[in-house]
């Protein structure tokens, strides 16, 4: 009998063990990476079917042109900031060697998978940070939705450069919540430039940015409720001028200054087709492949009709919304919960846009580590979390189920079957959108 351990001193499970240590998340996510870009070089050279993403093949051909001296936009389809081909140079390097020319080739997915790995990390920082009760191995199973993720895994090492955007707005929330005002004003400029849809961020970033929580520095208790109460009997002329604090005043400068820096270098270097491919181009784009939107069947009939279309649809689709992300979201939710508001600021606004593909869904997949937690999908797993889950995985796979018919066997499933699979899935969005803004309101203003 005196030999019989305690409870307490049983070894620790295989999901403790994992999670207990850094190195084992870390190295886990790295190997499930080289795993899939081990097995896309196979793909790629042996099955008709090609593993690497045609933007990454956009990408690279941009990156050769700017090698030998020329614009990157001399790359048909080339719709990116010039930094990103420049990122890629290595990609142009030829050796005579297969084997390190392959590898020379696969260097841009190397980057994207390493920037995933950044951003995993990064969701560790913020889940552990000063304000949140979370220890290490808690927040690290959190970020494995992230880290583990196969689809984010496979998307980054298909050739596709949501890894960097994944990284750089998660160290923007970072910088954001530290207080770190030019860090942060310097991140959402180049964020802007780099892929433009960060712009959502900034109204529910300046709406957080209150006088009484950037004066504590690291957040107080009560102050902002103080503070809330306080302004409300000011005039409309003090209020205005207590919005305008020096943080919002710096974040303002530094986020424009750098925006329009690039702009203006990049345009001295590559003139009007970098404003026309990088910018305007999004103002009138018509794709209609791979897109989930219920804009997709107006998109091709304007492709496909340009003089016929009486309604150009994709010069105004983005009224509705701009008006969700950028303006009702922001001034109903940041100030309860910044990282929560962005996530839904994403959500509506790659549900609402008029092209939205399966790398999009990584725009708002790097939130849901700082998101579930409190969330009402894991306090009512069977009842809304599984059922959430099913719902866009089913519905995501009615539409590919259509599309595979439409693309690849060439039946015309636009009427009624795409466009109802589109509508579904766009409804099964709305829905979780939704229980997402539900959540933030029913909750106390957080002290971050």
């Amino acid at each position: 009998m005196a030999n019989i351990k305690p409870a307490e001193a049983a070894a620790p499970s295989l999901i403790t063990s994992f999670f207990g240590r850094p190195l084992p998340l870390y190295f886990s996510a790295a190997l499930l990476r080289v795993l899939l870009l081990l097995y896309g070089l196979w793909q790629d050279a042996n099955t008709p079917v090609k593993y690497t993403d045609i933007d990454y093949l956009v990408f690279t051909d941009a990156a050769r042109f700017v090698s030998h001296g020329q614009s990157p936009y001399a790359r048909e389809t080339y719709r990116y900031t010039p930094v990103l081909a420049w990122l890629l140079l290595p990609t142009a390097q030829t050796t005579g060697n297969p084997v390190w020319d392959v590898a020379w080739f696969s260097f841009g997915k190397v980057l994207f998978a390493a920037a995933d790995l950044v951003a995993g990390w990064l969701l560790v920082r913020l889940l552990t940070g000063k304000k949140r009760p979370m220890d290490a191995a808690t927040a690290r199973k959190f970020a494995a939705i992230w880290l583990l993720n196969p689809m984010v895994a496979t998307i980054s090492t298909r050739g596709s450069s949501e890894g960097l955007l994944g990284a750089l707005v998660t160290a923007l929330l970072w910088a954001v919540l530290a207080r770190r005002v030019t860090l942060a004003g310097l991140l959402l400029g180049f964020g802007v430039h780099f892929k433009i849809y960060p712009f959502i961020y900034a109204p529910a970033i300046v709406w957080w940015m209150d006088s009484d929580r950037m004066a504590v520095g690291h957040g107080s208790s009560g102050s902002t409720r103080k503070g809330s109460s306080h302004q409300a009997q000011l005039s409309r002329l003090d209020s205005i001028t207590a919005f305008i604090t020096p943080a919002r005043l710096r974040l303002a400068l530094v986020s424009l200054t750098t925006f329009l820096g690039l702009n203006i270098f990049m345009f001295k270097l590559y003139g009007t087709p970098f404003l026309t491919h990088t910018y305007l181009h999004h103002i009138t784009r018509i794709d209609h492949r791979h897109n989930f939107s219920p804009y997709n069947t107006q998109l091709y009939l304007t492709s496909a009709f340009p003089d016929l279309s009486a309604l150009r649809i994709e010069s105004v689709a983005f009224l509705p919304q701009l008006l969700l992300s950028c303006l009702l979201i922001p001034l109903v939710m940041a100030k309860k919960d910044l990282p929560t508001a962005m996530l839904a600021q994403t959500f509506a606004f790659v549900t609402f846009n008029k092209v939205c593909t399966s790398q999009y869904f990584l725009w708002y997949m790097i939130f849901l580590p700082l998101y579930l937690p409190g969330s009402s999908f894991l306090r009512s797993p069977t009842k809304l979390g599984i059922p959430a889950l099913a719902l866009w995985v089913v519905s995501q796979g009615l539409w590919l189920q259509q599309g595979y018919e439409l693309e690849f066997l060439g039946r015309s499933t636009f009427l009624p079957g795409l466009w109802l699979a589109s509508l579904g899935f766009f409804l099964v969005n709305c829905w979780i959108l939704g229980i997402i803004i539900g959540d933030c309101n029913g909750t106390k203003e957080k002290e971050l």
